[in-house]
């Protein structure tokens, strides 16, 4: 794998692509296929595909301290690390040192990033999930926030499209909250959790279960440059096998491939210029990581892909007379309606049987249960809108239960080389509304060490979530006591914005440019040629993760901008 920078940097390109990750991977690819040349800006280091994945084959033992965090870590890292997240001896290169890049709170937000090539997308949990109708009209229906300017027939072909090419192993269910994708063959359930579905599906005719549907590599067919899972579950360390989608693995080496690609790391983007006599963006300013020297670059079109929050600050700090408030802000709602998933809460308990029973591997998924609360009819609850999923799994307990009784000599010898008993947890994952006081701003009196303002987060969870999650919490121990687990304990734990990792809103997609900052096609309603297709574009959550809508958004945004080149509109 090369390292991508094999075109020398020019002042002028078709289109500029900001930001790496899952949608600015996308971008970068459907629009270099396209024709377009195209300069592709990543703030962060350079990383290689296989050579840069330090830890990728260490084990527990290589690692000091048996991989806990050490003193400095936690030092580096005063937010981050109150997720218990992103210090991990084996990930934690992926994360940013929160001294170098500070941020500022009104209400606690868990912001977790990610500056090198290819952003989260080697971070990410590969749980991938179409969006249905029930979500993308639940805005309409229940008078909230602002309506969908798409339905799920304008986005479905471009599902199928990134499902047939990053890889999506899963199951079928036809289930209308939860439309079906373009499989690869489903990983397998272990007996206890095949147990549990049949319990399940005996004892409530609205749930189902079923194993989680991601973006790994399963089956036979042929991926380039990517092989198939090896289920070793170290993904978060970066999968040198190509095992799950990232954009280092799939769609930078695809950009990179038609030779229209030019990529430049360590490159800033702060602002998005603009020309009042033309109504169009005209490029945009980068400062160096390094030297801190600025540079502008000029395009054509320009794709915002920096991360919901990260694009959004980029628009704020993007001023000029026409917009005295950041590009495209003329409906004041640019840094509102932030959104994540929350969760944190669930149950789990023991299960007795299938003693004779193991599986082979580190399967990286666990099971998932789709939505079954406000799909009409009996499943409508009064106390709270939206819903739920939930992801969990099964296993044979370890050495802590050997321990616990206390054995010595040979029986604790032997006991130590046999699995202990079956446990079993499901985690409830929600939806929050967007609500229009939560918010991110900037702070031009604390500014970052490129002289930049540093964002300030004033959101958290409402009633409506605090409601749903007794109903989380109280519908996971009714299915692990329905599938007959014992010592069942539920739990809810502290919980707030941000540690679901999938920010969404602040720019969002809409019908009214009164009332949003997009519209159907990711555009600035009225800069037309500066395309947003990371989460900020997002004018509701849904309950299921949400990169697989960010990808097929951003494919089909490419596919507009493209025509709309052609024909001149922009």
């Amino acid at each position: 794998m090369s390292n991508f920078n094999n075109n020398e940097v020019q002042d002028s390109y078709d289109a500029i692509v900001v930001g790496t990750g899952i949608s600015g991977g996308w971008a970068a690819k459907e629009l270099c296929e396209k024709g377009l040349k195209t300069l592709v800006l990543e703030r962060g280091r350079m990383v290689k595909h296989i050579e840069d994945y330090e830890t990728a084959n260490l084990d527990p033992w290589d690692f000091p301290n048996a991989g806990e965090p050490t003193r400095e870590d936690i030092e580096k890292q005063p937010k981050q690390n109150r997720t218990g997240y992103t210090t991990n001896a084996a990930s934690k290169m992926w994360f940013v040192n929160d001294l170098e890049h500070p941020y500022n709170e009104i209400r606690r937000f868990d912001w977790m990033r990610g500056y090198h090539l290819g952003g989260r997308s080697l971070q990410w949990g590969r749980q991938s999930y179409r969006w249905s109708d029930i979500d993308f009209t639940a805005n309409q229906r229940e008078g909230i926030a602002v309506d969908w300017p798409v339905r799920y027939k304008d986005i479905a072909p471009w599902y199928s499209k990134v499902e047939n090419f990053i890889g999506v192993s899963g199951e079928a269910l036809n289930l209308p909250q939860l439309p079906d994708s373009d499989f690869l063959p489903a990983m397998e359930m272990n007996c206890v959790e095949e147990h549990f579905k049949n319990k399940v599906t005996e004892g409530f005719e609205d749930r189902a279960v079923t194993i989680g549907r991601v973006a790994h590599i399963t089956g036979t067919k042929n991926f380039d440059g990517r092989t198939k899972c090896q289920y070793r579950n170290r993904c978060i360390r970066g999968c040198p096998f190509g095992g799950y989608f990232s954009s280092l693995s799939s769609t930078l080496p695809a950009a990179e491939a038609t030779g229209n690609m030019t990529l430049r790391t360590d490159s800033i983007v702060h602002e998005v210029m603009y020309d009042p006599d033309t109504k169009k963006a005209t490029g945009v300013k980068v400062i160096d990581r390094l030297t801190k020297e600025t540079h502008e670059f000029k395009a054509k079109v320009i794709f915002l892909c920096a991360s919901a929050i990260a694009s959004t600050a980029i628009l704020m700090q993007s001023k000029s007379d026409r917009f005295p408030n950041g590009m495209g802000n003329d409906s004041d709602q640019l840094g509102r309606n932030i959104m994540d998933h929350h969760l944190g809460v669930g149950a789990s308990g023991k299960f007795d049987g299938f003693e004779d029973k193991y599986y082979k591997g580190r399967r990286p998924n666990g099971i998932y249960i789709p939505r079954f609360r406000n799909l009409g009819g009996a499943t409508d609850r009064k106390d709270y809108k939206r819903g739920f999923g939930y992801q969990g799994g099964a296993s044979r307990g370890n050495w802590e239960d050997t321990v616990a009784e206390l054995s010595y000599g040979k029986e604790f010898k032997e006991n130590m080389l046999k699995p202990g008993g079956w446990r079993m947890g499901i985690g409830g994952f929600g939806e929050v509304l967007p609500y229009e006081d939560n918010r991110m701003t900037l702070d031009y009196d604390k500014l970052d060490n490129w002289g930049l303002p540093t964002v300030t987060f004033d959101a958290d969870l409402q009633e409506n979530e605090f409601n749903m999650r007794k109903d989380m919490q109280e519908s996971a121990v009714e299915m692990l006591e329905k599938a007959g687990l014992r010592d069942v304990k539920g739990h809810d734990g502290p919980t707030g914005l941000g540690l679901g990792i999938h920010e969404m809103g602040t720019a969002r997609m809409g019908r009214n440019r009164k009332t949003s900052v997009l519209n159907g096609n990711n555009q600035i309603h009225d800069v037309p040629n500066v395309y947003v297709t990371d989460g900020a574009f997002m004018t509701s959550a849904s309950c299921v993760n949400p990169s697989l809508t960010y990808m097929a958004f951003t494919a089909r945004a490419a596919d507009h901008a493209v025509k709309e080149l052609k024909k001149g509109n922009i």
